[in-house]
This record gives C-alpha cells, sequence and structure tokens, in this order.
C-alpha cells in the first residue's frame, strides 16, 4: 500500500506538471493512459494469474513450483508487451480516435496523444519483467524490495519530468514528449535495479532469461487455464471501462478529459486500499492454503473482508478532505469546468469506495485460491447484461454530464456484489492447489 502511495503521488506530481500545459495537453495524456491502462490490466492478470501459485507454492516450500509460476509471468507478460508495442507504433491514432468519438477538441487531443504514445511503447518491455519480478517478492512476503526500487524509479521520473517538460537547467523543452521519456528513464532504471538485486541475492521464485523458457508444461497449462478465466473477467471488466471513458471523453471538450484527468489522479491515492486488498489476500490466504490449513484460510478471509470495508470507510473519509484542499492547489492551471468534473468525480468514488473494497476482497480471496470463476461470473454477466448497455443510453438519450452519468453506471456494482457473494459462500476457494 505504500508503494502504491508513493506511485500516486507522484503521478499527482506529474499531473500537477503536464497541467500547466493546458486543458489539450492534459487531456490528450488522461487518454493515451486509459490506453495504457488496458496494458497494465493485462500484465497485472497475469502477474496475478501465476502468483496465485507462487503463494501457495511459497507456503508448501515448493522451490521449483515457485520458479514455473515465474516463468509463467516472464513468458506471458512479455507476449502481451510485444502486442501492444505493435499497436503503439502502428495504429495509435485510430485507438486515441476510439477513446474520444464526439470530444470538440479530438484532432489536436490524437495528434499530442500519439506522440505520447509512441515514446511510452519503449517502456513496455522493462514494466512486463519488473512486474513480474516486484508482484513475485509481495506474494513471497518480502514487499519492501519492490517497495525501494519503485519509490526510488518513481522518484527519477519525477526529477525526469521537471527537466525535461518544461526545459528546467538548460535540458531541452519536450513537454508532453519531456513526459514520456521521462517514463523510459524510470521504467529502464527499475529494471536494472531489480536485476542487479536477483542477480546478487538468492531469491527461489527467479530464474534467469537464459532457463525461461525450460518449463513444466502440465502446470504452465494449469496455470494458463486458471488465466482464462481472469483473463475472461478482467477483458469484460477493462472493456466496460473502456467503453464508459470513451463515452464520458465525448461529453464536451478538452476539459472535460483534463477534469477526468485530474479526478482520478486523486482517485488513485484512494485506490491504495485496493492493492493492499490483493496483496494481502494473495500472502495470507495463498500462504494458508498452500500448508493445507484451510479452516486457518476461512477465518483469515472474513478477518480480510472486515479489514477491507473498515480502511474504505476510514481512506473515503479522508479523501473528501484531501480532494477539496487539493484540487484547486494543484490544478489551478486547469480551467474551472475542468476543476469541477475532477472534484464531482472524486466525491462519487468516495462514495463507492467501502463497496468496492468489499467486492475486492471477495475477488481476491476467491482468487488466492484458484476460484477464478467467480469474478468471471459476476464481471461478465453484470458489465454485459446492466453496465455497457446502461452507458449506451445514457449517451445517446440523456444530456448527462460525466459526473452523474458516471455515478449513476456505478450502481451496477451493488448488483455485481451480490453475485460475488452467491458465489463466494460456496467457498470453491478454500483448495490446496499444491497437491
Amino acid at each position: 500500500m505504500l508503494q502504491q502511495l508513493i506511485m500516486s503521488m507522484v503521478s499527482l506530481i506529474d499531473n500537477f506538471m503536464v497541467s500547466g500545459l493546458g486543458d489539450q495537453s492534459m487531456g490528450a495524456v488522461n487518454v493515451a493512459n486509459q490506453i495504457n491502462f488496458i496494458y497494465i490490466v493485462f500484465v497485472n492478470t497475469i502477474c496475478g494469474a501465476g502468483g496465485i501459485y507462487l503463494a501457495q507454492f511459497r507456503g508448501a516450500g515448493n522451490t521449483g513450483g515457485m520458479q514455473h509460476a515465474y516463468r509463467f509471468k516472464i513468458i506471458f507478460s512479455l507476449a502481451v508487451s510485444l502486442i501492444f508495442l505493435v499497436l503503439y507504433n502502428t495504429i495509435p491514432k485510430q485507438m486515441l480516435a476510439m477513446m474520444t468519438p464526439g470530444n470538440s477538441d479530438q484532432t489536436e487531443i490524437i495528434a499530442i496523444g500519439s506522440r505520447y504514445l509512441y515514446f511510452t511503447s519503449f517502456s513496455l518491455i522493462p514494466i512486463a519483467i519488473s512486474s513480474s519480478i516486484g508482484s513475485s517478492f509481495r506474494e513471497i512476503g518480502k514487499p519492501i524490495i519492490p517497495l525501494i526500487i519503485s519509490a526510488s524509479a518513481t522518484l527519477i521520473n519525477t526529477i525526469g519530468n521537471w527537466f525535461l517538460i518544461y526545459g528546467n537547467m538548460g535540458a531541452p523543452r519536450l513537454e508532453v514528449e519531456g513526459a514520456a521519456i521521462a517514463t523510459i528513464i524510470a521504467r529502464g532504471y527499475e529494471l536494472l535495479m531489480f536485476l542487479l538485486y536477483v542477480a546478487f541475492r538468492k531469491t527461489h521464485f527467479f530464474v534467469g532469461f537464459h532457463r525461461v523458457l525450460h518449463i513444466n508444461k502440465k502446470l504452465i497449462r494449469e496455470i494458463f487455464s486458471k488465466s482464462l478465466m481472469m483473463f475472461a473477467s478482467e477483458l469484460s471488466w477493462i472493456s466496460s471501462e473502456t467503453i464508459m471513458n470513451a463515452l464520458l471523453n465525448g461529453r464536451g471538450g478538452a476539459e472535460t478529459l483534463a477534469g477526468m484527468a485530474g479526478g482520478f489522479t486523486i482517485a488513485n491515492i484512494l485506490f491504495l486500499v485496493f492493492s493492499g486488498v490483493w496483496t494481502a489476500s494473495t500472502v495470507i490466504i495463498g500462504g494458508s492454503l498452500g500448508a493445507g490449513k484451510l479452516n486457518e484460510a476461512r477465518i483469515r478471509g472474513e478477518w480480510i473482508k472486515s479489514g477491507a470495508v473498515i480502511a474504505g470507510i476510514v481512506i473515503a473519509g479522508a479523501g473528501i478532505g484531501v480532494s477539496i484542499a487539493i484540487i484547486p492547489k494543484v490544478f489551478f492551471n486547469l480551467t474551472p469546468a475542468a476543476q469541477s468534473i475532477s472534484q464531482g468525480i472524486v466525491f462519487v468514488i468516495v462514495a463507492y469506495l467501502p463497496l468496492w473494497a468489499l467486492l475486492n476482497a471477495q475477488f481476491a480471496i476467491s482468487r488466492a485460491g484458484g476460484d477464478t470463476a467467480m469474478g468471471m461470473y459476476a464481471d461478465v454477466s453484470v458489465n454485459t447484461i446492466l453496465f455497457i448497455p446502461g452507458a449506451f443510453l445514457l449517451a445517446y438519450f440523456t444530456g448527462m454530464g460525466p459526473v452523474p452519468m458516471f455515478a449513476i453506471l456505478k450502481l451496477t456494482d451493488i448488483i455485481k456484489y451480490f453475485v460475488a457473494r452467491h458465489f463466494f459462500k460456496k467457498e470453491r476457494w478454500l483448495k490446496n492447489l499444491t497437491v
């Protein structure tokens, strides 16, 4: 959670720097990062699927199993990275156009955003490898290592932004491209630090690149079969979010995009509760299950659900005051309309945060035990039947602004909670996957 907090604070600083370039630049970076977010979700899903097994093999003391789970992460994360690398370098304008239908500043946003995507494409491979290594350290109960490395990388990113966006201290003024280049430098540093650490310290899960393809085909197929349901769930979720964002992006001009960027930047600080829930569930529940302590895992699952709700309430309360204080000061370069949208987005997210924390806890506990079907049933059913049709209905038959439209669509998560709760009670997740 501390790592997430540091990275979110740096993201806030990044957006503050980019906001000085105006609504169009900030809006363009926001849309490009909505596409980047799709890539991150795919990589995190792959690491999450491998992490289910890595945590349980760690609980069982099976080093070979841990290494095969790590191999799965590396192989499939790199494969996804190569696909997105090709897309970013061949059809960036088409992707950005799909994300901004009806936006009055679409031409300018696409021109700026496509350059940003081109440069960020060079950070995809480092992200894949660093995510595979960093997530594995958390799954074996050593979160301090990725915390230190990622925190120092985000500091480098911030310093790089200061130099390259505005051309401070004699550096070239590259504006949006400067922000992307700073990201490349920071991701390269992060990867180098991870590789140096695993080279000089004995790490049970790590295997060198020359041994990555020495796989246990049966185990890789088993992990892949579990990950397919996770992909179905995450693909349904990210598709619904992408469609919603594209429709929200069309409710105005650059001020809408810039306002949403500001709001979700603040929200990312509040979302640190989700990373805590997922990591705790993977390590604590996965470790208990891998050791064969099923009743202990059941009790700890209830603890995590209760703790998630309490954390959601506390962080939501703090988020209200923080957003009121921060938005006018950090995003003062944005227009009043953009600032108003930022504030509205944060208020909606704060209202839903306890529910989302509980929903994430149910998903995380189930996945820690290998039950990836629950998330698929909940996400696919609700998103397909309610969320996506609702988004189109509100977009084409109402004149609603982005904030009330966002608030109404997220009411579907109440239904999603009850669907997930039904499957969670079946306890299909209460299983040792290492035997």
